[in-house]
């Protein structure tokens, strides 16, 4: 177990292409998978691992992501010795980068026990045994060891991520980046694990230098100086880096093989809980190939869809290869299709939202449809 490695979470992640989804919380804080949060996968990978000390390194709209963590407790890190640090960007200066947020919280790193970090962000949705990382990485003698997964990208999901070229002793040569559709790439999963005082270094010679917008240039600034190596992690891998990426990643739970690696293999995933009442089926709805969560109210017809909880849909309503995040309503009558449905929306009687699987509709967090229609009617006289 990693009593001795400390878990960093860098939530300095592009947002730009997921703007209607984080316009009121980060990435890491985005409903996924009905009842989860896209942050509870990483976190749960490193207390599965028996990592007691986790510093999550996140933006000023942060309400909803503390909300969600608290205390820590889900993942056991309420504790004395160790436990859970949220660190955010100064209200004065948002756009710092994150080498500054972290030289801001050194503090942090002295005051922790650990000897080894695991840095990584929340974007990318996977299920892995540190342990087995760690081992790897102290065994080659690493200086620092990068996660990433060959990948044959031929529809575009990691488009903009970074991508590891590597000999054929697994040692990184050099990085580029995912540009178009790609038959074999080497997706970095923007993990990295090296020692704290390896950390400490780069983040005073970032801020001497004061050329890098992120801290990952500086490790790749570094390839000619020291051994970073890569390890091939060979499960399921996704990064929610659009909307339509985190579209298809929601649907890729509908899938058998997916649910059960990342939900039944290496450890539990772990999630703030609610204490909601069974989902009521009522006499005439279709349920087929769905996730819904608790508290929900189903009399409609459901279909490849992903609901959370207290949702509910009322006679006669179609909801098709969507997903409907907390207390929506969708009335009687109205049929979606490749929509997304943030927070509390309402759909009012007979409403039609069809979307592509492409580019899915997006309905932002409080929103009435019938409201939205009309005022777009009234914008176009």
């Amino acid at each position: 177990m990693l009593a001795n490695y400390i878990g960093v979470l860098n939530l300095n992640e592009e947002e730009g292409n997921l703007k209607s989804l984080t316009i009121n919380r980060p990435l890491a804080s985005v409903i996924i998978f009905g009842r989860y949060r896209v942050i509870d996968f990483i976190l749960s990978n490193l207390v599965n691992a028996g990592v007691k000390t986790v510093g999550i390194f996140g933006q000023t709209h942060s309400r909803s992501l503390v909300d969600h963590l608290g205390t820590g407790k889900p993942w056991d890190l309420n504790r004395k010795n160790g436990g859970l640090f949220i660190f955010n960007y100064s209200l004065e200066n948002p756009l710092i980068s994150d080498v500054k947020l972290l030289k801001n919280n050194m503090e942090f790193f002295y005051r922790s026990s650990g000897d080894h970090i695991i840095l990584a962000s929340s974007r990318m949705i996977y299920k892995i045994d540190f342990n087995e990382v760690a081992k790897y990485h102290e065994e080659m003698g690493n200086d620092i060891t990068v996660l990433y997964k060959k990948i044959n990208d031929t529809e575009g999901r990691f488009l903009n991520c970074d991508v590891l070229n590597l000999n054929e002793k697994n040692e990184v040569l050099s990085v580029g980046r995912v540009l178009g559709l790609n038959a074999s790439v080497n997706i970095s999963m923007e993990t990295f694990i090296l020692k704290k005082e390896l950390l400490i270094d780069f983040i005073y010679k970032a801020i001497e230098k004061s050329k890098y917008n992120s801290f990952k240039e500086c490790i790749y600034d570094s390839l000619d100086k020291l051994n970073i190596g890569g390890y091939e992690y060979k499960g399921y891998l996704s990064c929610v880096n659009s909307v339509r990426n985190y579209y298809l990643t929601s649907m890729d739970i509908l899938d058998l093989r997916v649910r059960r690696e990342l939900f039944f293999e290496r450890g539990k995933v772990y999630t703030k809980t609610n204490d909601s009442p069974p989902t009521k089926y009522y006499e005439g709805c279709e349920v087929q190939n769905s996730l819904i969560s608790n508290g929900c109210l189903i009399k409609g017809r459901v279909k490849n869809s992903i609901i959370s909880r207290g949702v509910e849909i009322k006679e006669e309503a179609v909801v098709e290869d969507s997903i409907v995040f907390s207390n929506c309503i969708i009335e009687r009558g109205a049929f979606l299709k490749n929509t997304i449905l943030d927070k509390n929306v309402i759909i009012e009687e007979g409403k039609r939202l069809i979307g592509d699987k492409k580019f899915p509709i997006v309905i932002e967090k409080g929103e009435i449809v019938e409201n939205l229609l009309r005022k777009a009617g009234e914008n176009r006289r």
